[in-house]
């Protein structure tokens, strides 16, 4: 038997423990399934919502939870069950572009600082350490106010807010990375740059960089109903977490259910983002697990 194929049977034998390691994980387990719920609920929304989200019905204005309206209503009669499946929708949507964002410019740069290292480092990790001085929402805010008021700034600003936290990372598993045996036989073989990186490198920093990106969807999810919530995300009528939370706040006496279902929908999307991140760590990068 080749040695490749070898290799190949022993990978699949250890990609199989750690998904066997990931399924006795209850709480990542549970986080995983009410994650697939939120991307479902977000990918099928004009199927799930039993109502338009922006349709009034001033004949059911701050109507409580019914057969009808399972979460009640909202100041306008609008369904508050589809208007949190929509607002889930415009949560996931930012979660995943933003991630995405972020993994597309920060890995390339954390790559590159930690392969080259010198003047390349000591630039990125310049601009990375001066981007980090700025707490994520105070940059995410500021950024959104300077490009204006929408659901793709907000998504824009808070990508860019997340960069140095990916550039981080890459970097620092191509510093470990980089003197492994298997790279120094490569650059012995005559392999060049691109092949060590993109070939060697990547490809066995995925393990962090996935928990990262489990990480990162959550706390966009947060910049996001933040964002929406002062007005530089989402613009009403449409539907956001965000939008849905700041309406509520003149009607929590008479329907406090305006605020508490939209709060529970944050709560719960970024715990069960949380609780798989936390799962994918223990299984995919045992050294930096928290037990």
């Amino acid at each position: 038997m080749t040695t490749l194929a070898l290799t190949g049977i022993r990978t699949r034998a250890a990609g199989n423990a750690k998904l066997r390691a990931l399924r006795k994980n209850k709480l990542a387990m549970t986080g995983a399934v009410i994650a697939a719920i939120f991307v479902l609920a977000a990918l099928f929304a004009p199927l799930v919502a039993p109502y338009d989200p922006s349709r009034a019905n001033f004949e059911d204005v701050l109507a409580a939870p019914s057969w009808a309206h399972w979460l009640g209503t909202d100041d306008l009669g609008r369904d508050q069950l589809s208007r949190v499946v929509f607002g889930a929708r415009a949560s996931m949507q930012v979660g995943v572009l933003a991630v995405v964002l972020a993994f597309v410019v920060g890995v390339p740069l954390g790559l590159l600082a930690g392969y080259y290292g010198k003047v390349a480092d000591s630039v990125v990790s310049r601009v990375t350490d001066t981007m980090l001085a700025f707490p994520f929402l105070v940059l995410a805010v500021g950024l959104a106010a300077v490009l204006g008021p929408s659901l793709t700034n907000a998504t824009i600003a808070i990508g860019i807010s997340q960069i140095p936290a990916v550039i981080r990372i890459s970097r620092a598993e191509t510093l470990r990375l980089k003197h492994v045996d298997y790279v120094a036989a490569a650059v012995a073989n005559g392999g060049g740059d691109g092949t060590i990186l993109f070939r060697h490198i990547l490809p066995n920093a995925t393990s962090a960089l996935i928990v990262q990106a489990t990480v990162g969807i959550p706390t966009a999810i947060i910049g996001e109903a933040l964002l929406s919530f002062l007005g530089l995300g989402v613009q009403p009528p449409e539907p956001s977490l965000g939008v849905m939370l700041s309406s509520a706040q003149a009607f929590l006496a008479p329907a406090p259910w305006m605020a508490v279902f939209p709060g529970l929908a944050v709560v719960a999307a970024t715990l069960a983002f949380n609780l798989l991140g936390d799962g994918l760590r223990d299984v995919l990068d045992p050294r930096g697990a928290t037990r």
